[in-house]
């Protein structure tokens, strides 16, 4: 009798999880897990302790924007437009779509080149033309609750990294250290990388997939939806436990490459595909295996995410039909970004930017735009005229504000170190 109860409580806890999970899951995309990987490989275990931080100031962002598109039933561009000068809202635009973009070709770059890791007698590029085509297909084809079911079990892929650490010895008195104690070098390398780490953690296009998500969401339940506090809770509730998976996952990326590549001498790690094979030699095949599987997990997951974001954006901008329940007939312009996004993604890999040259740029154009964005939020989750009785609470602000400071100061550092020697 304990047992079913249990299972009813798991089975109604995996109905609950939803945008949240996702989310969660796809801000550890191939180009996230190259850049923990770098800071694992060059600094070991010191920047541990980074996704302890990084978890309450993502949950706290997300949070405010699915309660945007909760009580507005509007995407975060959708309530840009209506309370906002035009320009800010254009400005998202201008910054948005080449970051998001590049993101894309850096993700579809490593999922190919990890493709042709595990099967060597296949060119990479076969693999990123492939996974290209294989998700445009899907997200046309399938209506938007298959895709959120399809995207929320792929979750289940990134438990391969909780696995992979545990495949070499630990010393556990070093990684507790580690995780709750800071370790801050002042040099321009070490803050690069801290500043990569957040900038890959708390990324702008997250804040639009969030909240139209939402929207998507509420549109596709059975029964009409009634914005009050259970509800809010239970999205609270998704999106904690997204953002915790996510930390989580960054947490043990940096762990596995903290310990095996920074032990054995290996430092200078550019792509996730130079990740993987470091690890064969030095922790065994299975190691290899399942984080090189777990990089095509994320990409799968994050690709549709990532394009979807950019559709929402432009949709809502120029007022197009919209919505990934939508047949193609239906919403030709959201999908037609879609197409667009995933296409030049694919083609940075043949005009001569590097996955390394992409990840970079994208760094800096979310560095710009996520302290703006941020502070937009935050105003609107704060004015009653929009939010009404679910304006935020002290907490929610006090943990905004925190985040909205940090991404000011890494953006104006990361600025800085592109302009010092």
């Amino acid at each position: 009798m304990t047992h079913i109860k249990k299972t009813n409580r798991l089975s109604k806890f995996w109905k609950l999880l939803g945008p949240g999970l996702v989310t969660g899951a796809s801000d550890d995309d191939p180009s996230g897990i190259a850049t923990y990987s770098q800071a694992g490989a060059a600094y070991g275990l010191s920047t541990l302790w980074t996704s302890i931080i990084a978890f309450p100031l993502m949950a706290a962002i997300q949070q405010m924007c699915a309660k945007i598109g909760i009580v507005t039933s509007l995407g975060l561009t959708g309530t840009l437009k209506k309370h906002y000068p035009r320009p800010v809202l254009y400005l998202m635009l201008l910054f948005s779509f080449p970051a998001i973009v590049m993101n894309i070709g850096a993700d579809i770059a490593g999922m190919g080149a990890v493709g042709n890791l595990l099967f060597p007698a296949v060119d990479a590029s076969f693999f990123s033309v492939f996974f290209t085509l294989l998700l445009l297909g899907l997200i046309i084809y399938l209506p938007y609750l298959r895709i959120a079911a399809i995207l929320k079990y792929l979750c289940i892929v990134m438990l391969v990294y909780f696995v992979v650490p545990f495949l070499y010895k630990q010393d556990l008195g070093a990684i507790l250290k580690a995780t709750f104690i800071p370790t801050i070098r002042f040099n321009k390398n070490f803050i690069a990388i801290l500043v990569g780490i957040l900038g890959t953690t708390i990324s702008p296009y997250l804040f639009f997939w969030q909240a139209s998500v939402e929207v998507e969401e509420t549109k596709n339940r059975e029964a009409r939806l009634i914005v009050d506090k259970k509800l809010i809770d239970e999205i609270k509730t998704d999106v904690d436990f997204g953002m915790t998976f996510s930390g989580l996952v960054m947490y043990f990326i940096i762990l596995t490459t903290g310990t095996v590549l920074f032990k054995a001498g290996v430092h200078q790690i550019d792509t996730v595909e130079q990740a993987a094979l470091a690890l064969k030699p030095l922790a065994g095949n299975l190691a290899y295996l399942l984080f090189a599987a777990g990089v095509i997990g994320t990409g799968l997951i994050a690709i549709p995410v990532l394009s979807g974001s950019l559709s929402y954006i432009f949709s809502e901008t120029f007022g197009w039909e919209e919505g990934l329940d939508k047949k193609f007939h239906e919403a030709k312009g959201f999908y037609i970004i879609i197409a667009i996004s995933l296409l030049l993604g694919l083609s940075l890999n043949y005009i001569g930017i590097s996955p390394v040259n992409a990840l970079i740029y994208t760094a800096i154009l979310y560095g710009l735009t996520a302290p703006v964005l941020i502070a937009i939020i935050l105003h609107i989750s704060n004015n009653k005229k929009i939010m009404g009785e679910y304006v935020n609470g002290r907490t929610t602000n006090i943990l905004g504000f925190a985040a909205l400071i940090i991404m000011s100061v890494a953006a104006g550092l990361l600025l800085y170190l592109q302009f010092v020697d």
